[in-house]
Formats: C-alpha cells, structure tokens, sequence
C-alpha cells in the first residue's frame, strides 16, 4: 500500500536524522505545523512541499506522489559538459530529465514523474531538480506549440503572469498564471481556448517554465 504523504514527509525527516522541531526552524515553521503535517490534519502547500523536498534531499516527485525513488537519480552521464575555454564564452550544459507529455489544451491525466523518456541537454538552467516535458495541444499557441518540450523549475516562485505546469484536482496543464488570495487563474495564450479559475486548495502545484524549445 502506498504510504500517505504525512507519512512520507516523517520518513523523509526520519531519514535525514530531524526531530520535528529542527524541521519546522529550518522551513521557518511553527513545530505544531509539521505536527500535523506528519498526523495528515494538514498538506502542506507546493512551495513547502518543495522546501521540506530540498532541506531532507528526497525527490520532489517522490514526496508529492509516493512514486518513484525515494531519492533522485543522476543520469549516467556526467551532467555538466563544459565548452572550451579562450577566446568563447563559456556555457554550461546540463542534462535534463524528459517525462511524458502535459497538456496544451484542456487539462489531462496526470504526467509521472518516475517515467524518465530520455534526457535532453539544455543550457543556463540553475534547478538541480529540472525537468523536461513535451507538450501536447495549442492552447499556448503561438509561444507554445504542440511537440514543443518546455523546460520546468520546481524551485522558483511562481508569479502572476508565469507561464507553469499546474496540478489541479489530479490533472495537469500548462497556462499563464494569475494568483489571487483564493483562486488560481488559468489563461492560455491562444483565445480559441477558455480561461479557468480553480480553487488554490484544488492546486497541488505550480511549477514555472523558464525555457521553451521549439519543434522545428
């Protein structure tokens, strides 16, 4: 049986050797919060799920959605591939992970973080836990397209006016954003297609796009 996220947030504290007050200072909590993180009286919201990913160093993916490694892999090869130093500017190369597709058109099942297709070799990208993902439909269209891979960012705060990968009641979609105290905002870019508004405790995640590759 697939254990809760309350009791994978504790194993994932556990594990990094924390008691819940360590936990809370260093996800500038109160030790109560993760308290009831831990008994499932609360879920914690995207941005902290992201945080306690990072301070335990467990897998993002794994921590949402029980699925996968408990820790990320690194693929084979050596991730940064650095150019030729001299007279060129030097750029950094970092494999990426890329996981099945998300819809650019109404939101779909979810994408699985755990299905590594390939890696693809993408530059400037700071997030260690970056991902890759194809896009499927034209609601994004002309920016982006059906085939297009976009690149995606757990870790940066998503902003009105991002474009991101959002997880809303189990589905997946991309749109430009538009955050609100209570409700999330799903506007696409091409106007044959309706915006949505979406309740923020329906919202699992919100992940920024920071790069587009187009299919040419």
């Amino acid at each position: 049986m697939k254990q809760s996220i309350a009791q994978r947030i504790r194993q994932a504290r556990t594990q990094k050797e924390l008691d819940q007050a360590k936990l809370a200072a260093k996800l500038d909590v109160a030790t109560r919060t993760v308290q009831r993180w831990e008994k499932g009286e609360q879920v914690p919201d995207s941005n902290y799920l992201m945080r306690i990913a990072k301070v335990t160093s467990v897998a993002p993916h794994w921590l949402l959605t029980g699925d996968g490694d408990m820790y990320a892999k690194a693929p084979s090869e050596s991730k940064i591939i650095p150019l030729p130093t001299g007279r060129y500017k030097r750029v950094e190369l970092v494999s990426l992970p890329l996981l099945s597709s998300v819809p650019g058109g109404a939101p779909s099942l979810m994408f699985h973080p755990d299905y590594v297709e390939k890696y693809i070799t993408v530059d400037d990208v700071k997030d260690p836990n970056a991902f890759a993902l194809e896009v499927k439909g034209n609601s994004m269209a002309p920016r982006i397209e059906d085939g297009d891979i976009i690149v995606v960012s757990p870790k940066l705060e998503p902003r009105t006016g991002d474009v991101c990968v959002v997880r809303v009641n189990d589905e997946d979609t991309v749109k430009r954003v538009k955050i609100d105290d209570q409700f999330l905002h799903l506007v696409p870019l091409n106007l044959e297609y309706e915006p949505m508004v979406v309740r923020k405790k329906d919202v699992a995640f919100v992940w920024r796009v920071v790069k587009v590759i187009k299919d040419v």
